[in-house]
């Protein structure tokens, strides 16, 4: 790509800045934050880093929302960061209003970008982010799944003693306690984890799955997780930047898929380098599907 833009320069924003460069994804990163001397001391902090980790991508902060100009790819990490004790959903009313602002001016500076949303309710905020643009799906997309996928994989390498290299997982669903870790769709290398794991050790990781963010929220207690959601953003901007359609879980606007219409909610997806190009819709079983259904409606409540 081109030239990427991160509006909200914080710590997962940063720490996304410091891999995307690193991996050379763009030509041009540009941060973009509410204060200009600030902003542009972050930016210079990743790019000093260039020697060191041998990149040619050129990193720049700014306040002004001109700065995103012809940006291919917009990712929005601004908002209000989750405390503890406090839910996703309790974010929404904050975060909606920073996000109205930035579209507006996405819509001015890069009409033509595809839109990556991390900040949460990321489920919310990725369906009005649709909807304000009037963009086609393709071009709309969340952070969920991959990172709910990989701390579940975590958890299993934990438990099992096995690499991290040959576990496969997949995490669906509102990115929420209602997630819906997919239990036959998780493997060791092709071999299915109830093949090493009792059923109710696997009850216990998906529980962990669920409540991952809460738990790191509550131990470090100043700030959420940051660079296990900045890992994924690169993982998810790799895919789209270099055509790669890799089969992701992501949160993505469904139109039909899984029985579901006019949500935004995680699901796998193909990444290419236009977004979106394809949702996957898996054969659910009856207990799967009605756990998506629960999911479902405790996003579309929180939409409403």
């Amino acid at each position: 790509m081109k030239k990427i833009t991160i509006v909200g320069p914080g710590r997962v924003g940063e720490s996304a800045a410091q891999i995307i460069a690193k991996s050379e994804l763009c030509h041009e990163l540009v941060l973009l934050g509410l204060e200009d001397e600030e902003t542009r001391g972050i930016a210079l902090d990743v790019q000093e880093s260039a020697p060191l980790f041998d990149f040619d991508t050129h990193v720049t902060g700014s306040a002004d929302p001109a700065a995103m100009s012809g940006s291919d790819l917009v990712i929005f990490t601004a908002g209000l960061p989750r405390k503890p004790g406090m839910s996703r959903d309790e974010l929404a009313s904050a975060n909606l209003s920073v996000l109205r602002t930035v579209i507006d001016s996405i819509l001015r500076y890069a009409p033509n970008a595809i839109l990556l949303l991390v900040t949460n309710p990321v489920d919310i905020l990725t369906y009005y982010a649709w909807k304000w643009t009037g963009w086609p799906r393709e071009r709309i997309l969340g952070l969920s799944g991959v990172l709910d996928s990989a701390r579940m994989a975590s958890f299993i390498a934990q438990e099992t003693g096995f690499s991290v290299h040959d576990i496969n997982t997949l995490v669906i669903g509102g990115h929420g306690d209602a997630m819906v870790p997919l239990i036959r769709y998780a493997c060791i290398n092709g071999i299915p984890i109830d093949q090493f794991l009792d059923e109710n050790t696997i009850a216990k990781l998906v529980e962990h799955t669920r409540k991952g963010g809460a738990e790191i929220l509550a131990l470090k207690k100043t700030s959420s997780a940051y660079d296990s959601p900045a890992a994924s953003i690169a993982i998810m901007v790799d895919s789209i930047a270099r055509n790669r359609q890799r089969i992701l879980p992501c949160v993505a606007i469904l139109e039909g898929e899984y029985g579901e219409n006019d949500i935004a909610m995680g699901v796998p997806v193909v990444l290419a380098k236009n977004g979106v190009s394809r949702v996957i819709e898996l054969p659910l079983r009856q207990e799967e599907l009605q756990a998506l259904a629960v999911s479902a409606e405790a996003v579309r409540k929180n939409i409403k």
